[in-house]
């Protein structure tokens, strides 16, 4: 009779971006994983204005609704406390923070209120770092390259031969050309 155990994470995932350590659900069901994907996917569509292979015409405001999305996408991985951190909005106004918010609208309006106001995430990150937070979620949920196993490349088999002979003949990249530039 054939006995194999399954290991489940029972510790949180953590994810330190500078000194801040965000939390992530030790495990998700592969189904909360692709709703939260699916998610993420619906609402960068909704933003149809972002084309990364077209940055000359970019639009700002859709650009902003695609990092809110992918905030939103990895905040539903995280635990609460850490999620909360990730989602905040702040009201700034005069180099300082006026206010608090869940909600980007309910933000902007407060923002709307104070003469020079804006409204900016309390945990500011490069895009870059949200891309990687992006990549390295899909690894530990989605069965990416972390689900390998626990060998070292070292530990693997040398690579085979080719079967026959080596050949003497001259490279083709190494005989000249009669005419310059060929």
């Amino acid at each position: 009779m054939a006995n194999k155990s399954f290991a489940l994470n029972t510790e949180p995932h953590v994810a330190s971006v500078g000194e801040t350590d965000l939390l992530l659900q030790p495990e998700v069901m592969g189904d909360e994983f692709m709703d939260a994907l699916g998610e993420l996917r619906e609402a960068q569509k909704a933003a149809s204005g972002v084309d990364l292979e077209d940055l000359q015409n970019l639009d700002p405001d859709a650009l902003r609704s695609a990092s809110r999305a992918l905030r939103g996408f990895l905040a539903q991985l995280m635990l609460p406390e850490s999620a909360q951190l990730f989602t905040r909005l702040v009201v700034v106004a005069d180099g300082a923070v006026v206010s608090s918010h869940q909600d980007r609208e309910e933000a902007q309006e407060h923002a709307d209120g104070i003469a020079g106001a804006k409204v900016q995430d309390a945990l500011r990150l490069p895009d870059r770092v949200l891309v990687e937070l992006m990549e390295w979620v899909t690894e530990l949920y989605g069965g990416g390259a972390d689900k390998r196993p626990p060998t070292s490349s070292s530990a693997s088999a040398p690579r085979s031969q080719k079967g026959g002979r080596r050949g003497m003949g001259v490279s083709p990249s190494k005989v000249s050309t009669p005419e310059a530039g060929r």
